[in-house]
């Protein structure tokens, strides 16, 4: 009695398997690791007789191949050198007959490597007979030499045709037959290689098929237990990765899917939570709890009515704070001026003043940004009035009172102005507000609205900065020297250089249209550098008819921070020939402060290398006196704000008095700078002041004026 066959569904086949998905894998795979062992076993086992040929036909036969080859090559060319030494001079003989004895050698050589490599009976044959035709081409070849240093070219000639020729020819002959052998060697050993590594390749796929029908059945079997869980897992991580965190996974009774599954409710909880705070970060300032930047100008809700107005604030002494009283009080002012801006906002919504969703953001620093919706300009002054009184109060900062003086620059859209104009974005607003502020601190009542002619100077400042390296390359820049005479007897005693620029399109530049700029790019130092050699220049030709003038160079700050100044400025005076002590080196109180550690070892190297060294501007920076007696400077030049009418000054006189007696107390020499009229200078004779400079004396001198002074002071 027979049965109907017993058939499987896929459910049941996954209940055979083991319920876990890792001893299921282990199976699946263990079947699978069996069978590729045993096809890579048989594929080495074919490799290895396919390596073996290979390197047969490549270290063996090739080489044979080879060597023939370059025998045939040398046979060939031993004519051509025979022929070339029949012809040759005696005086040239020497040199053609190393090139035939050297080929004789290679020939000879082969033909030796070759007796040992051959293996076939019929190779050897036709080697032995090439060893025979080898020795009568050599006879030969002695019988031509004999006749060539016997000056008998004819017999020579003859020699050649009818002994030489026919033996190279049959020599070459020999060579040919013995690479035809060779070649077929090789040949028949590449096409047995070739034949074995095919049965490896279809061994090889025929064992691949099979591992993959085993791979096929082996996945058809486990899809049911695996696959759909998993599919589940990843439909509830990719509703995750949309943002849609509330997603859970349900169990599912396989052990690994449902701890993976609990992984992921914890991520997804985790994920949403670092979010929102990454959300915060990324939109709120963490010192002051305001909008930032980035929230500013991409909110999370962008506002029904755009901004049209930008108010920019920024605490006016905000480093100075920072340096002096450090800065947990810097961050006290931040704040308190986040508070008192933020009330006055909410008071002018309540006025009506702007629109009832104004923005305060926190950009960087003490700036803040306040975008609001204004009908005019005047709601912006009343703005103005109310943020300054709310300012007004000094700030209780680790027991100092600190004034919270704020600067304002704003901006609006052209529409408030001309209501046909096309309104500006926010980020427009905000660049224009920062060109304001730029001006409003330099403004008296430190504030400034944002107008075209500010973006033009801006710009034609960037411009100037711009073609500031083509004036030095160009030479278009000038050193001009004002003098500097001795108080005591009116003697010249030097000059200070000072930089002028002959702009080929705006004719002279000032000096401060274009060096402040140029200190903030750093394009100072190529000025500094021109300067330093126009100085050098000048210093070599007054050798003979100036000797004791000096010239006076300043430095920037961004010179004093750099370390290498000192040496690269001692190898270029020593090249010049100059005395160091010609050249005088000026350095500002600011830009001595500005790192006083580097700058003090700096000063140390120059003035080691003899340059003197003077303080500018003194009496303006904020440099104390335990710095200035660690300084190795030689001269102090009082600031001319404090010589202007000092005639008339008495208050001026005794600080000026008292400057001058501290530079002597130091061991200085003493200068004022600015002196215009004979009372002025009589005045500081009388308290001391040892040199002067100023238009009394002379105004800044160049060309033929220059030229015409140092002739009145020969």
């Amino acid at each position: 009695m027979s049965h109907p066959p017993h058939t499987i569904s896929p459910r049941g086949w996954a209940r055979l398997l083991p319920c876990s998905i890792a001893a299921r894998l282990a199976w699946a795979l263990g079947a699978l690791v069996l069978l590729l062992l045993l096809a890579l076993a048989q594929g080495a086992w074919q490799l290895r007789l396919v390596t073996s040929l290979t390197q047969q036909f490549a270290y063996g036969d090739m080489q044979r191949l080879l060597r023939v080859q370059t025998l045939s090559q040398q046979i060939e060319g031993a004519g051509s050198a025979l022929v070339r030494l029949v012809h040759a001079t005696r005086a040239e003989r020497v040199q053609e007959y190393a090139v035939v004895d050297e080929r004789n050698r290679t020939l000879d050589g082969l033909i030796q490597t070759l007796s040992q490599d051959l293996m076939d009976a019929h190779q050897e044959a036709t080697l032995g007979l090439l060893v025979e035709r080898r020795q009568r081409y050599a006879d030969a070849f002695i019988n031509t030499v004999d006749q060539i240093e016997a000056e008998d070219l004819s017999a020579a000639v003859r020699i050649l045709n009818a002994e030489v020729n026919p033996a190279l020819r049959e020599l070459l002959e020999s060579s040919k037959a013995l690479q035809q052998r060779e070649r077929e060697r090789a040949e028949t050993r590449l096409s047995d290689a070739l034949a074995l590594l095919e049965r490896v390749i279809s061994g090889l796929a025929l064992v691949s098929a099979l591992a993959m029908g085993l791979a096929v059945v082996v996945a058809w079997r486990t899809a049911r237990g695996i696959v759909v869980p998993l599919q589940q897992l990843e439909a509830v991580a990719l509703t995750i990765a949309d943002g849609d965190y509330t997603q859970r996974v349900v169990r599912t009774g396989t052990r690994e899917v449902d701890r993976v599954g609990r992984a992921l409710n914890t991520m997804a909880e985790a994920v949403s939570q670092r979010e929102q705070e990454i959300v915060r970060l990324a939109y709120q300032d963490g010192l002051t709890g305001l909008p930032n930047r980035t929230a500013l100008l991409s909110p999370l809700q962008p506002a029904t009515t755009p901004a049209n107005t930008v108010v920019l604030m920024d605490v006016a002494r905000l480093k100075s704070v920072n340096e002096t009283l450090g800065y947990t009080t810097g961050d006290s002012l931040i704040r308190e001026l986040a508070v008192r801006a933020s009330e006055v906002a909410a008071q002018a919504v309540e006025l009506g003043l702007i629109g009832a969703c104004p923005t305060l953001a926190r950009l960087t620093g003490g700036m803040f940004a306040l975008a609001v919706v204004v009908p005019d300009r005047e709601a912006i002054t009343r703005l103005h009035q109310l943020l300054d009184a709310a300012m007004a109060p000094t700030v209780a900062c680790s027991g100092h009172l600190v004034d919270l003086a704020v600067a304002y620059g704003c901006a609006d859209t052209p529409v408030i102005a001309a209501p046909r104009s096309t309104p500006h974005s926010l980020s427009t607003l905000l660049r224009n507000a920062e060109v304001a502020l730029h001006s409003a601190k330099r403004a008296p009542g430190g504030f400034a609205w944002y107008s075209e002619a500010q973006e033009a100077a801006r710009l034609g400042h960037l411009s100037l900065v711009s073609d500031l390296r083509v004036a030095v390359a160009q030479s278009q820049l000038q050193m001009w020297l004002q003098p500097k005479f001795s108080l005591h007897d009116g003697r010249p005693v030097g000059a200070e250089a000072l930089v002028r620029w002959a702009h080929p399109e705006r004719g002279m530049v000032s000096p401060a249209e274009f060096v402040p700029f140029a200190e903030q790019t750093g394009h100072i130092t190529m000025v500094t550098d021109w300067m330093l050699s126009e100085a050098l220049r000048t210093l070599q030709q007054w050798q003979h008819s100036h000797p004791d003038l000096t010239i006076a160079v300043n430095l920037s700050t961004r010179d004093l921070q750099d370390p290498g100044f000192a040496q690269r400025l001692a190898q270029r005076v020593a090249a010049s020939g100059v005395a160091p002590k010609r050249l005088r080196l000026e350095i500002t109180e600011s830009g001595l402060m500005e790192d006083p550690a580097k700058s003090v070892a700096l000063l140390h190297a120059l003035r080691a290398e003899g340059m003197p060294l003077s303080i500018d501007d003194f009496g303006t920076g904020y440099s104390s006196l335990a710095y200035l007696q660690k300084l190795p400077v030689s001269e102090l030049k009082i600031d001319r704000s404090f010589v202007d009418g000092i005639d008339a000054a008495p208050a001026t006189q005794r600080l000026v008095k008292a400057m001058i007696e501290m530079g002597h107390g130091l061991g200085l020499m003493v200068t004022a700078e600015g002196v215009e009229t004979p009372a002025e200078r009589d005045t500081l004779r009388d308290l001391g002041c040892d040199v002067m400079q100023g238009y009394l004396g002379s105004r800044p001198l160049h060309g033929e004026k220059l030229q015409a002074w140092l002739l009145s002071n020969s």
